[in-house]
Order: structure tokens, then C-alpha cells, then sequence
């Protein structure tokens, strides 16, 4: 784990990293949202950044979060559920966060949907895609995407926001793999672009602290950056 005042110079790093990916890709920094994942650390952590002027944040379980959010009570903070959620725990997602990236499942949106607050904007949800059709990673497989997409868009569910879709780039592969693999994501998105909409598809979240250069290359609108921000993660127990 960094130290907390090491963490406002990392985001700056980040950030001309971003900048110098997206001018090399003929793209504006601006239209790329870094997504600071503060999964299993502490809230002293979050604080920093957001005293160095940081507002989204990534996390992957609701307990971590809960402790986070009891703490930083700050409506402008933005708040991405990015680990894979379960159906019976749809209702603190739903309440607690601005986005998930995650979807990948009908039961799963219609749960949330379900329990978004009438009185706040709806969820902004992801359709996680298992793009390189990993056995051990979760999301919805390419062609999959179609049909849950169809559903999604023809079934009243005005608590949630399609935006886009998600992946996670495949463990050990290598830099052409990854860049691969992102640019196929956003075929796919492109694709489906045409088919339902530009409005259900604006958004790729793809990139992480290892790979998030390739990621803005091939079209990333978000990415999810944690360690290189943060440091080594808190062990789990």
C-alpha cells in the first residue's frame, strides 16, 4: 500500500499517461473517465485522492465498500461496482452506486432495476463480456450479447441505463493479445451500436494498470486503475 501522500503524484502520473495514450490515438483525454480502484483499501486511501481532486471510484465487494461509503459521505463522488455481483445482492448495488460494470445476466437487471431508488438517476449498467472466452473469468459471451441486449432494451426497466460493455483483459497474454482483444470488444460495441443504438453503447470499460495504454488505443471510454494509484492491495481476512 502507498503511502497516502505519495497518491496524489500517482494520479497525476496516471493522468498524463491518459493523456499522452489518447493523443497518440488521435483522441481527446477528456472523453477517457480513470476509474480509482480502492478495492480492499483502507479509507484514509480514498481520502487522499479525493483531496487531490479524484471523484470515481471502483469497487468489487459490499462490505469493502459500505465501510468506505459510511465514511465519505459526498454526493459528488462517483461510485463503479466493478467485481461480479450476485442476483440476491442486487439491492445494495442498486442503492449505493452510480454504475455497475458487471451485468451479465436479465434476472440480475431486472433485480436491480427492481431496487433503484425512483428519485435518483438510474444505474448506469455494463454488459461484462467474456471476450476471449476465458473458462475462468465471468461476463456473457460475445454472441450473447445480442439477445440479452434485445430483452434488456424491450422489457420496462427504468431503473437501470444500458451505457456499454465491460471485459476484463485475459490473464498472461501478452500485449498483442490484450490489444486484441480490446479492439474486439469494441467492434462488438460498434456493432451493437447499430443494431439498438449509439446511446446504449457510448461506454467501454477495458484497461487496467497493466495494460490501460492499449486499452485507450483501441477505443477505451473508461479505466479501471488500482494498483499504480494505490499500491499493493490489503491481503482478504
Amino acid at each position: 500500500m502507498q503511502p497516502v501522500n505519495a497518491i496524489a503524484g500517482n494520479i497525476e502520473h496516471i493522468r498524463q499517461r491518459i493523456d499522452a495514450a489518447a493523443r497518440t490515438a488521435g483522441r481527446a483525454a477528456d472523453d477517457i473517465r480513470l476509474i480509482a480502484v480502492s478495492k480492499r483499501m483502507p479509507p484514509e486511501s480514498v481520502a487522499a485522492a479525493i483531496a487531490a481532486g479524484h471523484r470515481c471510484f471502483g469497487e468489487n465487494t459490499l462490505q469493502d465498500a459500505a465501510t468506505k461509503q459510511q465514511l465519505i459521505d459526498d454526493p459528488a463522488i462517483e461510485w463503479h461496482f466493478i467485481g461480479h455481483l450476485q442476483s440476491n445482492k442486487a439491492g445494495a448495488v442498486a442503492e449505493k452506486f452510480d454504475w455497475l460494470h458487471t451485468l451479465d445476466s436479465v434476472k440480475l437487471a431486472k433485480k436491480l432495476a427492481a431496487h433503484r431508488p425512483p428519485q435518483v438517476q438510474p444505474l448506469g449498467v455494463l454488459l461484462q463480456v467474456n471476450i476471449a472466452r476465458d473458462p475462468a473469468k465471468y461476463g456473457l459471451l460475445p454472441e450473447a450479447v445480442y439477445s440479452v441486449t434485445d430483452t434488456l432494451l424491450n422489457t420496462a426497466l427504468p431503473g437501470i441505463s444500458l451505457q456499454g460493455l465491460m471485459t476484463i483483459g485475459q490473464q498472461g497474454a501478452n500485449d498483442s493479445q490484450r490489444r486484441a482483444e480490446f479492439a474486439a470488444l469494441r467492434d462488438l460495441a460498434a456493432d451493437c451500436a447499430i443494431r439498438f443504438g449509439q446511446q446504449h453503447f457510448s461506454e467501454l470499460s477495458m484497461g487496467m494498470s497493466d495494460d490501460f495504454e492499449l486499452a485507450i488505443a483501441e477505443g477505451a471510454t473508461m479505466v479501471r486503475v488500482g494498483s499504480s494509484i494505490f499500491g499493493s492491495r490489503e491481503p482478504v481476512g
